[in-house]
C-alpha cells in the first residue's frame, strides 16, 4: 500500500503546497540539522533503515513532506493514518495486515500516524507491543512537544526529530521552485518582484504552506499583462490578509511566549516585554491572562524594591477587565513597562518559600504565650496575652520582644530601590 496513492489521482486539482511536495531528499528544502549530508536521519532514509520516528515542529515545516519522501524511497509497505479521524479499529487493522505481510513475505510496514498527539494514552498504548516486537515501524508527526503528548514508552522507542521553522532563504527557494516547476505555476509566467518575495519570506514565519498558498492566490487573482503576471508587493500583501502567528493556547508556543514575557520583565527589558505582549494580543490571548502574569511578576520580581509596582499591576488587571480589548492593551503595556523598568527584588518571594519549607519540614513552632489571644475571662490566668508589649506605646512604634520561639531569618531586603530604606529601618530598629 503506497502512501498518498489515492491523493495522487487528483493532484492536478490539489493546492500548490500539495503539488509541490518533495519527492526525493534532493528536492527537500531546509532542516539541514537532521537531513544534511552525513546526518543520521538522512543516512537511515537513504539506506531504507528507518526505525520508529517521531517528527515534531510548527505547521508547514515539512513533517508530512518528509513522510512522503520516505514513502517514495522505502521498499516497505507504507500505511498512512490521521489520528484526527482514525479509530483504534483502523490501527488494529493496519497492524494485523502488517503482521501478515511480515509473516508471509518478510515485508516490513511503516505506519505513518499524522497528528499523533490527538490519540489519547490508551490509543497510543495499542501501538506499543507491535512497535516493541518490530511488527511495524511507527512514524508519528505532531505540532506538539512529544515529551508531553506522546506516551513515554513510545518516546523511548523512537528517534525524536524536531523540525525548525524554515528560514527566509528556505522559503524563497521553495517559492522560486514552485514558479519554475511544471507541477507548480510554471505555465503562468510570473514576474515576482524582489520586495514581494522578501515580504512572503518574512510574513510566512517559516511556514512553507503559507507562502505557497499566498503565491497561488496572488497568481490566480492577478490579471496578466501581455501574457505575464506582475506579482508586486501590493499583490503579496493582499494575498496574506493577516499574519497567522503560531500560538496554540495549549501548546509549547503559548508557554514559551508567556515565559519569555515574564523573563523579559524580570530582566528589565521593556522592549522585549512589549514584543511578547504584542504577540499574545495579536494571537487573541485573553488580556486577563496577561494581566495576571504581570501581577505575579510585580510581587515576585519587583516586590518591596518598588511597592507601587503591585498597585500598578493590579490596576491594569482591573482596568483591562473593565474596558476590554483593544483598549486594554494600553494599561497592560503601561504596567508591563513599569515593572520591566522598576528595581528588582525577590526577597519577599524567597522569604515566604523558606518559611513554608520550615513549616512543612520542621517541628511546628508554638505561638509564644504573650502573643496568644485571650478573649474569654480566665484565659489570662493560663498565661495567655500576659506580658505582651503594645508597640504603639513605645517611641517610634517599636519595642523589642519575642515573636517566634526560635530565631529565624526569612526576609532579607536588598540594597536596591525602596528596600534600601526598609533595610536601613530594620537595622536602626534592631540597634535600639
Amino acid at each position: 500500500m503506497n502512501l498518498f496513492a489515492k491523493e495522487n489521482l487528483s493532484k492536478e486539482n490539489s493546492p500548490l503546497a500539495f503539488r509541490m511536495c518533495p519527492r526525493t531528499l534532493g528536492e527537500f528544502v531546509g532542516q539541514e540539522h537532521i537531513l544534511g549530508e552525513g546526518k543520521l536521519l538522512r543516512r537511515a532514509i537513504e539506506a531504507d533503515r528507518i526505525s520508529s520516528l517521531i517528527l515534531f515542529g510548527p505547521p508547514g515545516t515539512g513533517k508530512t513532506a518528509l513522510a512522503r519522501v520516505i514513502a517514495n524511497l522505502t521498499k516497505a509497505n507504507f500505511v498512512h493514518l490521521n489520528a484526527a479521524m482514525a479509530k483504534v479499529d483502523d490501527l488494529r487493522a493496519a497492524i494485523n495486515e502488517a503482521k501478515d505481510k511480515k509473516k508471509l513475505y518478510g515485508t516490513k510496514t511503516i505506519v505513518f500516524l499524522d497528528e499523533i498527539h490527538r490519540f489519547n494514552k490508551l490509543q497510543q498504548d495499542v501501538l506499543l507491543p507491535d512497535v516493541e516486537e518490530g511488527n511495524i515501524i511507527l512514524i508519528g508527526a505532531t505540532t506538539e512537544n512529544p515529551f508531553f503528548y506522546v506516551v513515554s514508552a513510545l518516546v523511548s522507542r523512537s528517534m525524536i526529530c524536531e523540525l525548525k521553522p524554515l528560514t527566509p532563504d528556505n522559503i524563497k527557494t521553495i517559492v522560486k521552485n514552485a514558479m519554475s516547476d511544471g507541477r507548480g505555476l510554471k505555465e503562468f509566467k510570473i514576474d515576482l518582484r524582489d520586495d514581494a518575495l522578501d515580504f512572503l519570506a518574512s510574513i510566512s514565519d517559516g511556514d512553507a504552506r503559507k507562502a505557497l498558498s499566498a503565491l497561488e492566490i496572488g497568481t490566480m487573482t492577478t490579471k496578466p499583462k501581455k501574457g505575464r503576471i506582475d506579482f508586486t508587493l501590493k499583490v503579496a500583501e493582499e494575498s496574506i490578509q493577516k499574519k497567522a502567528v503560531v500560538y496554540d493556547k495549549k501548546g509549547d508556543a503559548h508557554y514559551d511566549t508567556i515565559s519569555a514575557f515574564i523573563k523579559s520583565m524580570r530582566g528589565s527589558d521593556p522592549d522585549a516585554a512589549l514584543y511578547y505582549m504584542a504577540k499574545m494580543i495579536y494571537a487573541g490571548e485573553d488580556p486577563r491572562f496577561i494581566a495576571r502574569r504581570i501581577v505575579i511578576c510585580a510581587a515576585e520580581d519587583v516586590g518591596n524594591a518598588d511597592p507601587l509596582a503591585l498597585v500598578v499591576a493590579n490596576s491594569a488587571l482591573q482596568v483591562s477587565e473593565f474596558v476590554g480589548m483593544p483598549e486594554a492593551r494600553i494599561p497592560l503595556a503601561q504596567a508591563a513597562t513599569y515593572i520591566a523598568t522598576a528595581p528588582k527584588s525577590n526577597a519577599a518571594y524567597l522569604g515566604i518559600d523558606m518559611a513554608i519549607d520550615d513549616v512543612k519540614n520542621e517541628t511546628t513552632l508554638e505561638v509564644p504565650d504573650h502573643l496568644k489571644n485571650a478573649p474569654a475571662k480566665g484565659m489570662k490566668e493560663l498565661g495567655r496575652s500576659v506580658g505582651y508589649k503594645y508597640a504603639h506605646d513605645y517611641e517610634g512604634g517599636y519595642v523589642e520582644q519575642e515573636h517566634l520561639k526560635k530565631k529565624k531569618k526569612y526576609y532579607e531586603p536588598k540594597d536596591i530601590g525602596f528596600e534600601v530604606k526598609i533595610k536601613k529601618r530594620m537595622q536602626d530598629l534592631k540597634g535600639k
